[in-house]
């Protein structure tokens, strides 16, 4: 389990902040559950989801930039919620997987140019001999505006990831590829497909919107 409690380039959790800020928010708390169940809201909702925050530089996919900005994609998110659970000694990896958004709006789609989103992560962290699913995506002031977006819910027992349906049993989210669990952010692989993929949001409406910034 080793490898799963050291700090990496992205899990950056030997910066003082982020290992200050994941101790702040679990103190007084005992059990890795507790812990991790309070990391886990914290992330989702005080780091607010902007998927526009999503362009491959490394420095946008690390722990510590995520929680100085304050906003973050899944990846980013799911690369902080799991810094967090290392920094107070509880193992953690990335899990990435394409999806399909059956309920995403037509102007992402014509952005993206698919409903296919390659790379999307979460945590899965080590609580009580099993590795649990925890997917700190959308906050909750987003979710509400947006009106599509679901809350994860996460239990600290069971799976927390993003629902196959909908409320009203429409389909919604389709696991199409699992890219595997990983100790570090596998960037360069990443970044390849990402690029093949999406060329133009990534060189053209991408970058665009970075220099904007």
């Amino acid at each position: 389990m080793n490898i799963y409690l050291k700090p990496t380039e992205f899990l950056d959790f030997n910066k003082k902040s982020v290992n200050r800020k994941a101790f702040e928010i679990t103190k007084g708390l005992t059990t890795d559950k507790e812990k991790v169940i309070a990391l886990f809201y914290w992330v989702r909702d005080k780091i607010k989801y902007n998927m526009s925050a999503f362009y491959m530089i490394k420095g946008n996919f690390k722990a510590s930039v995520t929680l100085r900005r304050g906003y973050g994609f899944c990846v980013s998110k799911a690369v902080l919620l799991s810094s967090f659970a290392r920094a107070v000694g509880i193992p953690a990896q990335i899990h990435l997987a394409d999806i399909r958004n059956n309920k995403v709006p037509q102007e992402t789609i014509d952005l993206l140019g698919t409903n296919i989103f390659y790379y999307h992560g979460y945590s899965e962290i080590y609580i009580d001999k099993k590795w649990i699913k925890a997917t700190p995506v959308f906050d909750r002031i987003t979710a509400s505006k947006a009106g599509f977006l679901p809350l994860v819910e996460f239990d600290g027992i069971n799976n927390g990831i993003l629902s196959k349906f909908d409320p009203e049993g429409n389909l919604f989210i389709e696991y199409i590829k699992d890219r595997g669990v990983y100790a570090e952010l596998p960037y360069d692989e990443m970044d390849r497909i990402i690029r093949k993929q999406y060329y133009k949001y990534v060189f053209e409406k991408g970058i665009k919107t970075l220099n904007k910034k």
